[in-house]
């Protein structure tokens, strides 16, 4: 792996002499100088210098084009300043102390050694000189390079230390494990299984900011595994851990739906599946472990699990501080749907069961497919083979169906307003009833969604309900 190198941009060298008049000497340090490293492309550039960073940030404002205005965050001693090829963030040299009850430390100025020492990982605690007499030069106090070289997640210090002063890292050298594809030092990862507990001290936005993370990373089970394995997961999200296991009586086990959940949530990944898609995938068996019931006759059964499951979406978004506008909602359709398309496959498909899935699914109808499609992790690859033929004849029916009934979101003509007008009702379950077997019609061929044949259902629906028409004698 090759020493990184400074990109040839003036703003660096406009840093460097506005450090050398202030005599603040000046580094480029962390994530922008591990990317260079690693040829990953990289926007934020962390400066630090032995002196004002808020200072030296306005200073190289005063030197830019057109001088861009600096933000000065006073409370952090930071200060941000935009260019038209980075973000950069000033800040002093520091060392920190920590309380026992919280990960905020008690900042003060520090040398550069000091600042190195406090960094999460060796990877990130890499530093190039902005300096004039060296300008360029690798600082590298902990082999960080190596770690690079040899994709190893290890602290700069004791690791026990660094994780019970701020036990966020834990989840983020799981996070730069699964983004990177690094292995965790077994040191690193024993000390952290044995702080474990100190994440309650986290937020729990902290917390979901890094799960997203591992959640968007190429292979996100991996990072699933490693939470699972070093215990995290099984305090910051219970019922994902509780899929794990595989219990047998006789000759009859279920699947371990722990690691079919992750292959499935992998198989997402691949087919370009969104953050909210793939929470889908985490989620679409949550409730197995709830409604798993043995069966003498056929073996173990999760019956009803789609439906309790979408039931408990909107309670893990709020708990996880997830968003719960139309992100949630649709992870909840996904997660209540996402066994129809199966059942589909497996039996003739009808227009009716056709229309019915558009009509409820509507503009989700490809990423519930796409889930479906992943939701198949059979070893079996005849078996598989024939799941995925059938979901071809499925799709290719969805596609028929809708280009000729137009039902994806589609609103019925007949109106709960115009079911109440035309027989003089009041809000009521009859209005329901009535709606309802309209819907049915409709989604079943019986009546197209005109309002000439809908309204001649409605009459005959209420005639048969013995209904009289409002207004008539």
């Amino acid at each position: 792996m090759t020493t990184p190198q400074l990109p040839d941009l003036p703003l660096f060298r406009t840093i460097a002499a506005a450090a050398g008049e202030l005599g603040f000497p000046a580094y480029v340090i962390g994530g922008y100088v591990r990317d260079l490293a690693l040829a990953r492309e990289s926007k934020d550039v962390d400066v630090v210098c032995v002196g004002d960073g808020i200072q030296l940030a306005q200073a190289v404002g005063r030197k830019l084009p057109g001088r861009p205005r600096v933000t000065v965050f006073k409370n952090f001693g930071t200060a941000m300043l935009p260019t038209p090829e980075v973000e950069v963030e000033f800040v002093g040299a520091r060392k920190e102390s920590y309380r026992a009850e919280s990960r905020k430390p008690e900042v003060e100025a520090g040398t550069l050694e000091e600042d190195l020492a406090r960094r999460d990982f060796t990877i990130n605690a890499l530093g190039l000189s902005l300096n004039p007499e060296d300008f360029g030069t690798l600082v590298d106090r902990y082999d960080g390079m190596g770690d690079l070289q040899r994709k190893l997640i290890r602290t700069p210090l004791d690791p026990d230390i660094t994780f019970s002063d701020d036990p966020l890292r834990m989840l983020r050298a799981i996070r730069f494990a699964t983004q990177l594809d690094f292995d965790i030092d077994p040191d690193t990862f024993d000390a952290l299984a044995r702080n474990k507990e100190r994440i309650k001290i986290v937020s729990q936005e902290r917390i979901t900011t890094e799960l997203n993370k591992i959640i968007m990373a190429p292979k996100p089970s991996y990072g699933f595994k490693l939470l699972f394995s070093s215990g995290l997961l099984q305090l910051i999200f219970p019922k994902m851990a509780l899929l794990q296991g595989v219990e047998k009586v006789g000759q009859h086990a279920h699947k371990d739906n722990f690691y079919h959940t992750l292959q499935v949530l992998d198989n997402v990944v691949a087919a370009g599946g969104d953050l909210w898609l793939r929470w889908a995938a985490i989620l679409h068996d949550i409730a197995k472990p709830a409604t798993k019931r043995y069966d003498k006759r056929v073996g173990w059964t999760f019956h009803g699990h789609e439906d309790k499951g979408a039931r408990w979406v909107p309670g893990i978004f709020t708990d996880l501080k997830l968003p719960l506008g139309e992100e949630m909602r649709q992870v909840q359709k996904l997660v209540r749907l996402h066994l129809r398309p199966i059942v589909l496959s497996k039996e003739i498909v009808t227009d009716s069961a056709v229309r019915r899935l558009l009509f409820e699914a509507g503009d989700d109808i490809d990423r519930l497919m796409l889930l479906c499609r992943a939701d198949i992790t059979s070893k079996d690859y005849h078996r598989k083979s024939r799941y995925l033929r059938n979901f071809d004849v499925v799709e290719q029916k969805l596609k028929e169906v809708e280009e000729k009934d137009h039902l994806r979101n589609f609103k019925p003509v007949i109106t709960g307003e115009i079911i109440m007008e035309t027989f003089g009702l009041k809000p009521s379950r009859e209005v329901g009833q009535l709606k309802e077997a309209l819907l049915d019609a409709i989604l079943e061929g019986r009546i197209r969604n005109e309002y000439d044949e809908a309204f001649a259902l409605l009459l005959a629906l209420g005639q048969h309900k013995g209904l009289e028409v409002a207004g008539k004698p």
